[in-house]
């Protein structure tokens, strides 16, 4: 299952953004730094093959340092991939290359990582550079999540970006904490003490929609504190309804502090996974209820093509299935048009079943094809 970067682990995160680093300064002499990924669920000893057959075509390379060098580095690689008995969960990267700035002179280094997420794309390629788009990606935040903590004394607000967890604002209600004997009638006391209670859940739910209302990434909202206050909020606290149906998760806690907050994320965890699915089944849905009511307005496969070249498409949706030089000529054309783009795993029933009947790309039109 493909998981966002909400839930890569914060030291694999760090150890994949040194990586990119590092392998992103590299440049080749010449073409000849080789490049490949082993999606998830691949045949390790059928790319190892491949691989192998590969070296009968540097053969023809005519410089023969250069043919050297990528011969010896192919032979690298085949030797470590047969001390995998199957492909990692996740896929495999591996780059391997001359990295001497000397002409003339060989510094072959091999790195084989094993990805935090799911690797769709299958590749090879010997460039002057490596290729490392793949891995970038999964260093991007493509999705931020609102965050609530809170009981009738104090609220926090703050948002999860990526694996970071950061403190938007912080506020406190002077309601009493417990209600004093003697003085006012208990019943008095309870009236005013609950009317400061919902003035403020007003006032967090303000605030949460200044925060959140506007935010285009914003995929969900998790709520945590004691019961009853979080459902008190919920149900009192006049949220606006845009934020109110991007709820996902409520959690129950015992602290609104910083650490709250990283209690309710990790308390979460399988719910914002869940998210991330769900959120593919509804575009997959749309794009299927769209092609099912009108297919004028509703295209896939070759057709997309069409449609992109007379700027008629509203969504593009790509699967994660499709070969990497699909997707970027498919991206540019997009954007070069302003389309919405979503990508769609295979993950799940719905993605296997987009794929298999799309080949991999539909489109959503903003108008019909004549």
């Amino acid at each position: 299952m493909e998981v966002y970067n909400t839930v890569i682990d914060p030291k694999k995160k760090q150890e994949l953004i040194d990586l990119v680093q590092t392998i992103s300064a590299i440049k080749g002499r010449h073409t000849e730094l080789v490049t490949v990924y082993i999606p998830g669920g691949a045949n390790i000893n059928l790319t190892s093959n491949q691989l192998d057959s590969e070296r009968s075509t540097a053969e023809n390379i005519k410089s023969k340092q250069v043919r050297s060098n990528v011969i010896d580095a192919l032979n690298m690689i085949v030797r470590e991939l047969k001390k995998y008995k199957q492909t990692p969960e996740n896929g495999l990267a591996i780059f391997c290359g001359n990295i001497s700035d000397k002409e003339g002179e060989q510094d072959l280094k091999l790195w084989m990582y094993e990805p935090p997420r799911l690797l769709n794309i299958k590749l090879y390629r010997c460039d002057q550079e490596f290729i490392i788009d793949p891995l970038k990606e999964m260093t991007s935040v493509d999705a931020v999540y609102g965050l609530l903590v809170i009981d009738r004394q104090a609220a926090m607000i703050g948002l999860l970006e990526g694996n970071n967890i950061k403190v938007l604002q912080k506020l406190t209600s002077g309601v009493p904490g417990k209600i004093k004997a003697g003085g006012q009638s208990s019943q008095r006391f309870h009236r005013i003490t609950e009317g400061l209670a919902k003035e403020f859940y007003r006032k967090v739910a303000e605030k949460m929609k200044d925060q959140f209302f506007d935010m285009p990434k914003l995929k969900g909202i998790l709520i945590g504190g004691p019961i009853p206050t979080k459902e008190d909020f919920i149900d009192e606290g006049n949220l606006v309804t845009k934020l109110k149906e991007k709820i996902i998760a409520i959690k129950d806690l015992g602290y609104v502090d910083e650490h709250g907050l990283e209690l309710l994320v990790e308390d979460s965890r399988d719910d914002l996974v869940e998210q991330e699915l769900t959120i593919e089944k509804n575009h997959v849905k749309k794009f299927f209820e769209t092609l099912g009511k009108d297919k004028k307005m509703a295209v896939y496969g070759k057709d997309v093509l069409i449609a992109l070249e007379r700027g008629a498409v509203d969504t593009l949706y790509i699967s994660k299935k499709l070969e990497k030089s699909a997707v970027e000529e498919l991206e540019k054309r997009a954007n070069n048009i302003g389309s919405k783009i979503f990508y769609i795993s295979v993950e799940h029933t719905d993605g296997e079943q987009f794929f298999n009947l799309t080949k991999g790309v539909g489109a959503i039109l903003r108008f019909a094809l004549e």
